[in-house]
């Protein structure tokens, strides 16, 4: 279906709005924490999950109205929404209790080799061996297990806004360029792997020891900054992946659970771009958990609905936006391209950014390397840079003022480690 002009035109505004929607989340939450009798609908619009997709639905309201609904179903129906069920099975199957107890376990034995004080040394590893992990098992998964381990062993403490905030950007940062090891784990990679020919020894040889070395230079910065805090418990909370406290009173969760669990996991990661075999998978899984929920916690239903919503409404309205911005990315230098990709990344997905990239022709080498590095770099700029993002946001955002991550001091807090970052791939 050809769009006309003017839809794409009303999409792009809609898509503006909706970024200036998400930079107000924050004035909606303080709305809703008032009370008064529009409160609910203050905390929805509060809801950066729903952001998206509330806009998204306006588009589709103006085009049936302005076209047809035929042809607005049409629109809908040629999307591909394979992405946005993949991360709600995902984050549902990660966050299990099982597969948290196991990383947890994995955690803690590497950090005890580290000859620093625990708690430090298992805030540092989580900051770089999950992110990184990312390369195998996907990035939106290494998002919510690392969110779900900060959350649990750090977060859960009013105040250390500071430190929750500059922890959240290298977390953003740290997973975006984490899952550039492989061709298929890092949604902007994924996009143009197969159009660019790259596969994953090159994706190791290209891009691999730069995102390992920034992902560990950021992790140790901030590590550094916020040792003695860390090392005193200030930030820590309770018993998780560092507690000290006395453990919860829960049963233990069978080897054999575990296991099956991790076939799940394996499972769904494998059929990542085969929506009908993870969603049937996701289906058995919900199916497992509920006849053994004895070793289970409440699975993550909601909060994966919510993010699929979220990207289900980017991929709405970025699908449009190309009238504007492919021509911008062609007309760019290698150079020039690097740094636009940051900037536009932050304002929309760098997946959507880098599958544009690759229809622009005759492109050169270097071209597309800086195409695919800026936009990995950018990921963690803001809740909508990355894919996995929203994951980590619903996770986190209950443990910061107002229940809510304002986008300012999160973009300001992954303003360093982004730099960090873009140094490694432009050398």
């Amino acid at each position: 279906m050809t769009v006309p002009f003017y839809i794409q035109v009303t999409a792009t505004v809609l898509f503006a709005i909706a970024i200036l929607h998400t930079f107000s989340v924050p004035v909606f939450a303080r709305l809703a924490h008032k009370n008064g009798p529009h409160a609910g609908f203050w905390h929805f619009c509060a809801e950066v999950e729903a952001v998206f997709g509330i806009w998204a639905f306006v588009l589709l309201v103006v085009m049936a109205l302005a076209t047809s609904a035929p042809d607005m179903a049409t629109y809908v129906d040629g999307r591909n929404f394979t992405e946005p069920m993949f991360v709600f099975a995902i984050m549902v199957v990660a966050a299990s209790r099982p597969i948290i107890e196991l990383v947890s376990m994995l955690v803690r034995m590497i950090a005890q080799v580290l000859p620093v004080h625990r708690q430090v040394a298992t805030f540092f590893v989580v900051l770089t061996l999950v992110p990184l992990s990312g390369s195998l098992i996907t990035e939106p998964a290494a998002m919510t297990l690392a969110a779900l381990l900060l959350r649990d062993g750090y977060f859960n403490r009013a105040g250390h806004q500071l430190f929750k905030y500059i922890a959240l950007g290298v977390l953003f940062v740290n997973v975006s360029i984490g899952g550039v090891l492989s061709a298929y784990a890092a949604p902007p990679v994924l996009m143009v792997a197969k159009t660019f020919g790259w596969d994953s020894t090159f994706m190791v040889m290209h891009f691999g020891w730069r995102a390992v070395a920034a992902v560990l230079i950021n992790a140790l910065l901030v590590t550094f900054v916020f040792r003695k805090a860390l090392a005193g418990g200030d930030v820590e909370t309770h018993q998780g992946v560092t507690g000290t406290g006395a453990p919860e009173k829960v049963v233990r969760v069978p080897g054999v659970v575990i296991a099956i669990h991790l076939l799940f996991l394996i499972g769904v990661v494998l059929s990542a771009h085969h929506p009908a075999i993870f969603l049937g998978l996701l289906l058995l899984f919900i199916g497992f958990c509920e006849a053994y929920k004895t070793y289970q916690s409440k699975l993550m239903i909601k909060e994966g609905l919510m993010v699929g919503f979220f990207l289900g409404g980017l991929v709405l309205l970025g699908a449009l936006q190309k009238w504007w911005l492919q021509d911008l990315l062609g007309s760019l230098s290698p150079l020039v391209l690097f740094w636009g990709s940051v900037g536009l990344t932050a304002l929309t997905d760098n997946a959507a950014l880098t599958f544009l990239g690759s229809l622009v022709d005759g492109t050169s080498d270097a071209w597309r390397y800086m195409l695919v590095a800026g936009a990995v770099t950018g990921g963690g700029l803001t809740v909508i840079a990355n894919a996995p993002n929203p994951a980590g946001f619903s996770i986190l955002k209950g443990n910061f003022k107002n229940a809510t991550i304002s986008p300012g001091p999160l973009f300001l807090s992954a303003v360093a480690p982004t730099l960090i970052a873009a140094f490694f791939f432009l050398i």
